[in-house]
């Protein structure tokens, strides 16, 4: 399966699949999690690329070239809606997206994108809509109660997919943590030579690239391969124990410390990268057959799913809150 090829690109001890019939059940794997452009880049940074059977290297390859012009047209479109917000002095931060793949990624076309993700203020959260809503951005979508971001699309020439822009003011839904986005604020610094345009610390991209995988319960495999090359770029940027420190505190403890057990469980390597200490648990309740193979229910899936959405929380506050979120 396709982990085994992950793990030989991130640790050099091991070897790399020769046999042409696993790289046949491998594309099959990375057009399932749509990482063609991972893996792609992954491969030409290990010298191994040109190694690779024609029909793999040619399929991957076209598919990183799509991720690359796609994400040229939204670093394109990104950046002008940037310019509007520095030009009006509201604060904003980019998540995820073209600034993750060219400064971890160390490439623009390493990690697709499909959309615009901003965090801003609250209190410049009206301002910021109006905004967006001046550069064509006008079909708002529902707004789901609770949730952390709204999201405003336009119709793109030529493409039948509109471009989203995503205003977040959280990273979490209301009531299910205690998460404060002031301190990301505080250490976050200037964008470029932006003024008020900010870039996340590499600890708080940290923070936020495992709770992005916990809120997509690592149901695909480039949640796994954002944390793993997090780990790799950034090292003792991550700072578990200040992260502990800071996810008791904000109630998010579970969250992180499952995400990152079942990261380090899979990719065991990572110790070596940076060692992480956690409790011994029996049971991670994840496994790559669940994820890979959705259309089949097994039991492993419905208790992944059920420990998910009701025990990865710190408190049973927060668990009742989920409930709740799910009956409105």
């Amino acid at each position: 399966m396709i982990i085994s090829l992950i793990q030989a690109l991130y640790d050099r001890r091991m070897a790399i699949p020769q046999d042409r019939s696993y790289y046949e059940q491998v594309l099959a794997d990375i057009e399932f999690f749509d990482i063609s452009p991972q893996m792609y880049w992954l491969l030409k940074q290990a010298g191994q690329l040109e190694k690779m059977p024609d029909f793999f290297r040619n399929k991957i390859e076209e598919k990183y070239r799509d991720a690359l012009y796609q994400n040229m047209f939204i670093r394109n479109q990104m950046n002008i809606v940037l310019e509007r917000l520095e030009a009006a002095q509201i604060p904003a931060i980019p998540l995820k997206g073209t600034v993750f793949a060219e400064k971890y990624f160390g490439h623009l076309g390493a990690r697709a994108t499909s959309d615009i993700d901003l965090l801003v203020q609250p209190c410049d959260l009206q301002r910021a809509i109006t905004c967006v809503r001046e550069l064509g951005y006008s079909y708002e979508q529902e707004r789901i109660p609770s949730h952390f971001h709204w999201s405003y699309s336009k119709e793109i020439a030529g493409s039948p997919i509109p471009l989203t822009i995503e205003l977040h003011w959280d990273l979490l839904k209301e009531n299910t943590s205690n998460l404060s986005m002031e301190h990301f604020w505080k250490q976050a610094t200037p964008l470029g030579s932006y003024m008020y345009i900010k870039e996340l610390s590499d600890y708080h991209t940290f923070y936020m690239i495992c709770l992005h995988g916990w809120r997509h319960n690592l149901s695909s495999l480039k949640y796994f391969i954002d944390i793993i090359q997090m780990i790799h770029v950034v090292q003792d940027g991550c700072r578990y124990e200040t992260l502990f420190k800071d996810a008791h505190v904000h109630k998010t403890l579970k969250r992180i410390t499952r995400t990152l057990a079942i990261v380090y469980h899979q990719f065991p390597h990572l110790n070596r990268i940076k060692e992480l200490s956690l409790p011994n648990r029996t049971k991670l309740w994840w496994d790559y057959s669940t994820i890979r193979n959705l259309q089949q229910r097994t039991m492993s899936q419905y208790i992944n799913w059920v420990y998910y959405q009701l025990f990865d929380y710190d408190n049973r506050k927060q668990s009742i809150q989920v409930l709740l979120n799910w009956m409105k």
